[in-house]
Order: C-alpha cells, then structure tokens, then sequence
C-alpha cells in the first residue's frame, strides 16, 4: 500500500471522523456515526482504496 492521502487530507479525514464517531457515541445521530471508522482508518493508515481507482492523490510527489 502506497501512501495516497497528502497532510491536509489525513487531518481532515480524522478529523471529521472524531467528530462523528462522537456524535454516534453521544447518541446524537445513532449508529451511523460509527461510519466514521472508515475516514479514521483511511486517514491513519494515509491509503485509501478509492483513489487508486479514480487515479486521484493528495501525497505531495517528489522527484
């Protein structure tokens, strides 16, 4: 796995998925929240399945 998700992206990504998987864990918008894990997992391990596929990256690339 080759990192494809860039520092703004990855701080998004976790970002956004603290906030939802506190909103789920708070009762606020139930158990859809716990999508967040996916963002939170994308966003640590800097690999997101998706963007090979679109042909998208957000590493910045050096030569």
């Amino acid at each position: 796995m080759k990192a494809n998700i860039g520092t703004l992206d990855r701080s998004l990504r976790i970002a956004a998925s603290l906030l939802l998987l506190a909103l789920s864990l708070s009762g606020v918008i139930g158990l859809w929240g716990l999508l967040g894990i996916v963002p939170l997992a994308t966003g640590l391990f800097r690999f997101c399945p998706l963007y090979p596929l679109l042909g998208i990256s957000t590493c910045k690339t050096t030569i």
